[in-house]
């Protein structure tokens, strides 16, 4: 393997620091917290050191426990400022039972929220939720007071790290004001400081035009901050978070003077993590900064290890060491980056930190490519995998940051690896582990979207459960599509395009084929996407799946490929759909059918068909009238056993009470709807207000854990993907996925009325027939559509796809 030449950045290098174990600049999970550190400051004693009087009856008795817990809610925090998270947790809980001893319930409740601060610290966020929750129901029947302040200003910062910032805000606004009357100004301090991160996040989400006024709003939140804080750290913290954003937008704007302000305030804070995390957040605002010097930046990591070190705080060492690392590798020292990397992922794995561990992993895996060693960085990105595998849903908890940015420091690690393996004639042992961390790619993105770990499950090879399908899986990879595909009885085959088939090429393809799909819209090629996304992703295995004699095609589609609607494929003589019957799947198990004949040539009986069907037809909450509807439900009930809830009927309780009541096997619903790349955009209409993708899940999959006969056939026939979110399927794929539903249908686009009255009185009449699959079914509803005069354009039949199982 040809080795890459080195090509020194500048005439200006790092000094080698051999007996350090260095620190990287944590592109991954634990990002040096503009939030982390931050949000734990000032707040590591919440409990009172002292007594309430007005609440406590004193006797020698209670005296004696108030000092016990006043000396240990002390002790508690100071073993937390020194990064012994797990030590303090254990205080804090003896310091809890001195107060109930001594009947003080406000210090009862201060222990109880300092331990929420140190499970915090352990990146334990679902579990400090659940507690603060807790702590919260007791606050809200009490006065305002310090207390009630930072306990809501906990729980906001704790919604924050589990991604739901807009709860976040609301409630950290909730403790501004009672601290604002109060009068207030370290708490104050602290909950503006944390309005900053959680504004910071939300303008993220936001459109370009938005995000310039949502950056404005969160450096005033730290300027304020900065002004009422009660002591240099907190002072710094925010000073140093402004620093981080003015960085990543390139704004030069009093950049020297923050500078200034912000060394001499590191100088001089008190030896303890949040003054190591404050070094490494002001290299890594350095280090994004031009014109900086490179030897301060390393300077400050190096001060930071041997803090860490002298405090014997073995997380921040390898964070800082991590840190110190990726400056090596920005700067292309690639020898001194991959002994520093080894140092710091060592320490990692010693005490067990998977967050930072995982980053490491994937940092070495970096530095060991850009030096030719292939094998090994394989080795490395496996591990990096694994290791995510193992932190699932705890992945978008543990650092803010990560939920925010899953595209830049999540995705990268399986599409760099799969780029690894799949660069020399794979063989298949190698076909097999890139089809594994496809099918990781796929469970990772559904985590981050729902924010959480999607169910478990048995992973179910395709090829075992259908003997007549193949599956293509698909991966975006940095240069070009990869394609693998598995076909019934035969080895895993590896395709590449043979047209350019680079991301923005193919974004292209998508643009264009929806810029062709209005049938009212002439244009002299319309079939020319079709055809292209055709060679990209058919063609190559095109004569092997026709020698296979296969009948469906399932495809585990990446990124924006999602969203292209498949039947409409193209190769130039008949579309994809009047060759093949096709599903999607997200490469997770396939559930397998209820739906049982006792022969092929048996068709389902009839009480296997039974539906719950809703529906909005009538203009509601903006959405305009769908009138098809009623004519949908009508004919729907003379096919199958249908219960009805259309308008005021289908209010969220009603739906509610019937899906609880009575197993119905298909759940039909003719509704608006939207699928979102954000779980909060992407819900379903109901009379009386939208049913979000999480409630929806939660209503549906709990028939699954009370052990009821899960729903065989989920039917969405009115939805539609977001405008201009090309990442919008990814939202179907969750509902998929986290409804229990064993098959979805639903619609890429909304349709005309008629061709989906059309459309889904077929549906239901094949899916009466024998040995008719869901995924057929759906293949001869619509060609009914495609050989109509009507409705023969792909605008009427092709946005309907089949998600699950297709038996």
């Amino acid at each position: 393997m040809e080795q890459r030449k080195r090509v020194p950045a500048t005439k200006v290098r790092l000094p080698k620091i051999w007996y350090l174990a260095t620190l990287a600049l944590l592109p991954f999970l634990c990002v040096i917290a503009w939030s982390f550190f931050s949000d734990a400051q000032g707040i590591a004693q919440i409990a009172p050191n002292h007594s309430s009087p007005a609440l406590i009856s004193q006797t020698p008795n209670t005296s004696t426990a108030l000092v016990r817990a006043q000396t240990l809610n002390t002790q508690g925090a100071n073993q937390l400022a020194a990064g012994q998270a797990e030590a303090a947790i254990d205080t804090w809980k003896q310091a809890e039972a001195a107060y109930e001893q001594a009947g003080d319930k406000l210090g009862t409740l201060g222990s109880q929220l300092n331990q929420v601060q140190a499970l915090q610290s352990l990146g334990q966020y679902r579990r400090a939720r659940t507690i603060l929750e807790q702590i919260n129901a007791q606050l809200q029947g009490l006065p305002d007071s310090a207390l009630k302040a930072d306990g809501l200003r906990s729980l906001g910062i704790t919604r924050f790290r589990v991604g739901d910032l807009k709860e976040a805000q609301t409630v950290l606004q909730s403790s501004l004001l009672i601290s604002q009357r109060l009068n207030m100004n370290a708490g104050r301090s602290h909950t503006l400081l944390a309005l900053g991160n959680v504004t910071r996040a939300l303008k993220q989400r936001e459109q370009k035009d938005s995000r310039k006024n949502a950056t404005n709003e969160a450096i005033a939140f730290y300027q304020q901050a900065a002004t009422l804080a009660p002591d240099a750290l907190t002072r710094s913290q925010a000073k140093l978070n402004q620093l981080s954003l003015i960085a990543e937008t390139n704004s030069t704007s009093a950049q020297a003077s923050l500078l200034a302000e912000i060394r001499s305030l590191i100088k001089n804070l008190p030896l303890n993590r949040a003054a190591i995390y404050a070094q490494v957040n002001l290299a890594e605002s350095l280090t994004k900064m031009s014109n900086q010097d490179q030897r301060e930046i390393a300077q400050l990591l190096v001060n930071a290890t041997q803090q860490a070190r002298k405090l014997q705080d073995s997380r921040a060492e390898a964070y800082a060491l991590g840190q110190l690392g990726h400056l090596y590798e920005t700067r292309q020292q690639w020898s001194e980056a991959q002994k520093v990397t080894k140092q710091a992922l060592q320490i990692a794995q010693t005490i067990q930190a998977n967050d930072i561990t995982v980053s490491w992993q994937w940092q070495l895996g970096r530095v060991l490519k850009q030096q030719g060693q292939i094998p090994d960085a394989i080795a490395a990105y496996n591990q990096a995998v694994d290791t995510l595998s193992i932190l699932r849903g705890d992945l978008v908890a543990m650092n803010p940051e990560v939920q925010f940015s899953f595209r830049e420091q999540v995705e990268p690690v399986y599409r760099q690896l799969v780029q690894l393996l799949l660069q020399d004639n794979p063989n298949q042992p190698t076909l097999q582990r890139a089809r594994e961390v496809i099918e990781a790619l796929q469970l990772a993105e559904l985590n981050n979207f729902f924010r959480e770990a999607c169910v478990d499950v048995r992973p179910e090879q395709i090829d075992q459960v259908d003997r007549n399908a193949a599956v293509i899986y698909s991966i975006l990879l940095p240069d070009r599509l990869a394609v693998i595909v598995s076909l019934p009885g035969q080895l895993l085959r590896y395709y590449t395009p043979s047209v350019p088939s680079d991301v923005s090429t193919i974004e292209k393809s998508f643009d264009d084929l929806f810029a062709n799909l209005n049938p009212f819209i002439a244009t002299s090629d319309p079939l020319r996407p079709n055809q292209k996304l055709y060679d990209l992703l058919i063609r190559p295995a095109a004569k092997d799946l026709a020698q296979s004699q296969v009948k469906t095609l399932v495809f585990v589609l990446d990124g924006v490929l999602r969203g292209v609607p498949i039947a409409a494929l193209h190769d130039g003589q008949q579309y994809l759909i009047e060759q093949y019957s096709i599903a999607l799947s997200p490469g997770l198990q396939l559930l397998p059918p209820r739906w049982q004949r006792r022969s092929p040539a048996e068709s389902v009986p009839s009480d296997q068909l039974q539906t719950l069907a809703g529906g909005v037809s009538e203009a509601r909450q903006g959405f305009s009238p769908l009138p098809g509807v009623v004519k949908e439900m009508e004919q729907i009930s003379t096919l199958v056993p249908t219960n009805v809830l259309l308008n005021q009927a289908f209010t969220r309780t009603q739906f509610e009470g019937k899906v609880e009541s009575v197993p119905f096997p298909i759940v039909h619903l003719a509704t608006h709807g939207q699928f979102s790349s954000e779980a909060e955009n992407t819900f379903l209409l109901t009379w009386d207000g939208r049913i979000n993708v999480k409630e929806f899940d939660q209503l549906l999959e709990g028939r699954n854990r009370r052990d009821r006969r899960p729903i065989e056939l989920l039917i969405l026939s009115a939805c539609q993907t977001a405008a201009g979110d090309k990442r919008a399927a990814l939202g179907l794929a969750g509902v998929a996925v986290r409804s229990g539903a064993r098959s979805t249908i639903a619609t890429l686009w909304s349709v005309q009325d008629n061709s989906t009255a059309l459309l889904m009185t077929q549906l239901y009449e094949s899916l009466r027939k024998p040995g008719m699959t869901r995924a057929e079914a759906l293949r001869q509803a619509q060609l009914t559509l495609l050989r109509s005069p009507d409705y023969q354009q792909p605008f009427y039949w092709a946005p309907f796809v089949l998600v699950g199982n297709w038996q």
